[in-house]
C-alpha cells in the first residue's frame, strides 16, 4: 500500500512516460516563458514607450507603466507616416511580389521534383549557393540590369524577377516547394495520368492540395519579407512608392519639420525630440504583421513545422 502510493505520489511530481508531472511541466512552462520574454521584452518595452509622455520618458522612476497615457503620440505617428496612404502602398509592394512569387516558385519547385533535365543538380547547388549569397551582395549589378531594362521607379523592379523566380530570397521558397512536391506520392500522379489527365490538371488538381503547408509558409515569409525591405525599396523605387519602412527611416526629419520645437539636442525637456512618437510609429509600422499574424498562427506554426525551418 505504501509502495503504490509512493509510486502514485512520484508519478505525480515527475510524471510517467508520454505524460508530465509537476514538477517537470513547471519546469518546462517556466523555461518557455523565460525564453518567450526575451523575443518579447523589446516588443512591449516599445509598446509601453509609445504611451508615455516626453516627462516619462527622460524621468528613470518610470520603467513600465507611464503616469498616464498619452493616445497624442500615435496621432503624431500617424501625421508623420501619412499612415493610411503610405499604408496602402505598403500593402502595394509587399502583396504583389509575394503572390507571383510564390506562384512561380510552386512552379518551378514541381519541375524539379518532379521532372528529370540535364544539370539538374547543378541547377539545385546555384539555388542554395544563391540562398546563402547576401541579398546586398547582388545589389549593385542586379541594379544596373534593372536600370537597362527600364524596370526601376516601378513595381516591375520586384514584380519581374518575382515571376522569374528570382525574387527576394524566392530561392528557398522554390527549395521548400521541391521538398515538399517530392514528397507527394509518384503513384497518384501516375494514375491521373493513366487516366487522361495532362500535366497541368496533376500539378492543380493532385500536387497543389497536398501541398498547402507550403504555399502558407511561403506567402507569410515572403509577405514579411517585403514588407521589412528597405535597402532594395529605396533602392529601385527612388521615392516612386513609399512604403512604412522606408517612411520610419525619415521619421525624425518628417518630425522636425512638422513640429519645428521637436529638435533632438541637449536643451530643456520641451526641446527635445519625444521618442514615444518614435515609439508609436515603430508599433504602427509592425502592427500589420501582428494582426496578420494573430489571424494564421495556427496555420503558421503548423506549416512552419511541416516545412522544417525557423523564424526569423
Amino acid at each position: 500500500m505504501k509502495k503504490e502510493r509512493k509510486q502514485n505520489i512520484k508519478k505525480l511530481l515527475w510524471g510517467s512516460r508520454g505524460e508530465g508531472g509537476i514538477v517537470r511541466l513547471t519546469a518546462m512552462y517556466a523555461l518557455l516563458a523565460g525564453i518567450s520574454f526575451i523575443f518579447l521584452y523589446p516588443l512591449l518595452q516599445m509598446i509601453a514607450n509609445s504611451f508615455m509622455s516626453l516627462e516619462d520618458l527622460i524621468d528613470p522612476t518610470v520603467i513600465w507603466l507611464p503616469s498616464k497615457l498619452v493616445f497624442g503620440n500615435y496621432q503624431k505617428a500617424i501625421e508623420v507616416l501619412n499612415y493610411w496612404k503610405v499604408l496602402r502602398v505598403s500593402i502595394t509592394v509587399a502583396l504583389w511580389p509575394t503572390i507571383i512569387g510564390v506562384a512561380s516558385s510552386a512552379v518551378i519547385g514541381y519541375g524539379f521534383a518532379r521532372h528529370d533535365f540535364p544539370g539538374k543538380k547543378v541547377w539545385l547547388f546555384i539555388l542554395v549557393a544563391v540562398f546563402l549569397l547576401p541579398t546586398l551582395l547582388m545589389s549593385i549589378p542586379t541594379y544596373v540590369i534593372y536600370n537597362e531594362l527600364k524596370m526601376l521607379e516601378s513595381l516591375k523592379a520586384y514584380i519581374y524577377p518575382a515571376l522569374t523566380g528570382f525574387g527576394l530570397r524566392q530561392s528557398v521558397f522554390i527549395l521548400i516547394f521541391y521538398q515538399f512536391f517530392r514528397m507527394v506520392p509518384s503513384e497518384l500522379c501516375e494514375s491521373a495520368e493513366v487516366d487522361g489527365a495532362n500535366s497541368a490538371q496533376v500539378f492543380f488538381k493532385i500536387a497543389i492540395p497536398m501541398v498547402i503547408p507550403a504555399f502558407i509558409i511561403c506567402v507569410l515569409y515572403s509577405f514579411v519579407w517585403y514588407w521589412n525591405e528597405t535597402t532594395l525599396a529605396i533602392t529601385y523605387f527612388k521615392g516612386k512608392y513609399t512604403t512604412l519602412q522606408i517612411a520610419l527611416s525619415q521619421f525624425e526629419s518628417i518630425y522636425r519639420h512638422l513640429f519645428p520645437s521637436g529638435n533632438i539636442g541637449l536643451g530643456s525637456a520641451n526641446e527635445m525630440f519625444n521618442q514615444g512618437v518614435l515609439f508609436a510609429g515603430t508599433t504602427l509600422s509592425i502592427l500589420p504583421l501582428i494582426i496578420l499574424y494573430i489571424f494564421t498562427q495556427r496555420w503558421f506554426v503548423e506549416s512552419a513545422d511541416r516545412a522544417g525551418i525557423a523564424g526569423e
